[in-house]
């Protein structure tokens, strides 16, 4: 296993949809094994296959307090959510910046595993938020798109300073 280099806000892929994993094969396998032990080391709590430089519809996510549970999603669709909540949001490729978001509190996906089943889960609370922030990287859509203009573009100028004075 590998730690992968993950991407930072400003790379093309980040802002590229993702394609549909049609098969399951050793490669897939050892790409989502890479990216449950990167997210561990980057301590996060969800990575998408574009955020280490892959345009493939996976995702894997832990929230569990022991990092002992990971979850790996191929091809997730969230397919009913509901109880808006604002809470702080946060992500590996936009590191030390936090902004409170609004998101569905309980959502419904579907996904295929690392086995080929189809799979449904029922979340709530950060798992909630969880998925639906890595489904929107598939997507190419960053957390701080939903943000109003004018805290995006203090976020960006930031940004562009911290690369500026090479901290980026």
């Amino acid at each position: 296993m590998a730690i992968l280099n993950i991407e930072k806000y400003g790379s093309k892929i980040l802002r590229q949809k993702s394609k549909h994993v049609d098969k399951i094969t050793k490669d897939i396998k050892l790409l989502a094994k890479d990216m449950v032990e990167t997210m561990y080391f980057a301590k996060g709590v969800g990575l998408a296959a574009p955020q280490v430089g892959q345009l493939l519809r996976f995702c894997v996510i832990d929230v569990s307090q022991d990092q002992k549970s990971p979850i790996v999603m191929i091809n997730p669709e969230i397919v009913f959510g509901e109880d808006k909540k604002i809470l702080n949001e946060g992500c590996l490729s936009i590191p030390e910046f936090y902004e409170k978001v609004k998101r569905f509190d309980k959502v419904i996906a579907n996904y295929t595993d690392l086995d080929g089943s189809k799979k449904e889960v029922k979340a709530q609370g950060v798992l909630a938020v969880a998925i639906q922030h890595e489904v929107d990287h598939l997507d190419a859509k960053l957390f701080i798109d939903y943000l109003p203009d004018f805290k995006r573009k203090v976020i960006e100028k930031e940004i562009k300073r911290k690369k500026k004075a090479g901290n980026w």
